[in-house]
């Protein structure tokens, strides 16, 4: 089973112990091993920052996906964290629709999608819709 995460940008710190508690459950209840993260902003932090904990206790594994290919500094996949990927595809999208592209490229491959979805605009607030539209089981943190 795999989970991933859609958040507003600015996502406070006292989060983490929901956060925390809800990938744990969907652990050890629900059989989820394997998480897709973005990396745009405090909750995505705040995920990542979990799952590498957690994994250190689990059997799970995780990723973040990036939306955009690497500049020149990390172009070489040796020089690029361990836990990234790069989606097959996200090269040809014109920038302006990376992010949306790379959301609905983990949508279309979880089963579970944990949200931090406090006011209904934004690319969080659609994402958890859609994601409600397509009956993927979504766990909101607010």
């Amino acid at each position: 089973m795999v989970c991933t995460f859609f958040g507003h940008r600015i996502c406070p710190r006292e989060t983490e112990p929901a956060l925390r508690s809800a990938i744990i459950d969907l652990i050890e209840n629900k059989g989820v091993n394997k998480f897709y993260v973005g990396n745009q902003g405090n909750f995505d932090f705040l995920v990542h920052k979990t799952l590498k904990e957690l994994a250190q206790i689990y059997p799970i594994e995780y990723a973040v996906v990036l939306a955009y290919v690497p500049g020149k500094k990390c172009d070489r996949e040796d020089k690029r964290p361990n836990d990234t990927i790069i989606p097959d595809g996200i090269e040809s999208v014109p920038s302006k629709c990376a992010i949306s592209w790379r959301n609905k490229w983990m949508l279309k491959r979880t089963d579970y999608v944990v949200t931090y979805v406090k006011h209904f605009f934004g690319g969080a607030a659609q994402f958890k819709e859609l994601a409600e539209r397509q009956n993927k089981n979504v766990i909101n943190l607010v």
